[in-house]
């Protein structure tokens, strides 16, 4: 990318996360992984020119990569502590858990298409996160060593209360994911009480999820 692409991209990146503020995204640690971590850099070539837009990508695999605004609304919902553990399912570009790993202690992210998977985890490797994995791996699919983590999120729309999403979290965790509201889509959180009763609430508007899909893919 030229040095003017990369100036214009800035001052898109910049107005985007004014436009943020504005719109009530209020953790100051979202906004700054989203002023430092270009999005052109995750997403397929051809799109880069159009990457600091608030809109949706193609990635491959016949996915697509939410809107910035939508990932960080989500992000914010998480509540993420720098002592957190969180797990990502649906790795995609690898553009939100790269925002993740600015802000939590450690990040473990699951990717259904294998193909996707190997490039998220190349590009962050670039980027310079030590503290990511992306995993080719089913978020759905039962494992005999399962960790419990601290945040999970989801980047899909799901039906509460999840019991094969919410068996990731410890007592005390919360997930947060989307849900179908009448035509709308919005961010819901579910909290795991200490004695792993989960309550949900839900949250603000996003748009453009799918819904969570399991089995494990390679390409598409």
């Amino acid at each position: 990318m030229s040095v003017a692409a990369n100036e214009s991209e800035a001052r898109e990146r910049a107005q985007f996360t004014l436009k943020m503020r504005q719109r009530g995204l209020g953790d100051l640690r979202v906004l700054r992984a989203l002023e430092r971590t270009p999005r052109s850099f995750f997403v397929p070539q051809r799109y880069a020119d159009i990457a600091a837009r608030d809109i949706a990508l193609p990635i491959g695999c016949g996915q697509t990569a939410p809107p910035p605004s939508t990932v960080a609304a989500m992000i914010e919902a998480l509540r993420v502590e720098s002592s957190h553990r969180v797990l990502e399912i649906g790795a995609g570009s690898g553009y939100a858990a790269a925002l993740l790993a600015q802000i939590a202690g450690e990040v473990v992210s699951l990717e259904r298409c294998q193909s996707l998977a190997v490039e998220a985890g190349a590009r962050l490797a670039v980027f310079g996160l030590d503290n990511v994995r992306v995993l080719y791996a089913d978020g759905l699919a039962p494992s005999a060593k399962e960790t419990r983590y601290d945040r999970v999120i989801v980047h899909a729309l799901i039906e509460p209360p999840a019991p094969r999403l919410t068996r990731w979290l410890k007592p005390g965790g919360a997930l947060v994911a989307a849900i179908v509201d009448g035509e709308a889509q919005r961010v819901v959180r579910l909290t795991r009480a200490n004695d792993e009763a989960v309550h949900a609430e839900a949250l603000g508007p996003v748009r453009t999820l799918t819904p969570l899909v399991v089995g494990l893919m390679r390409a598409l």
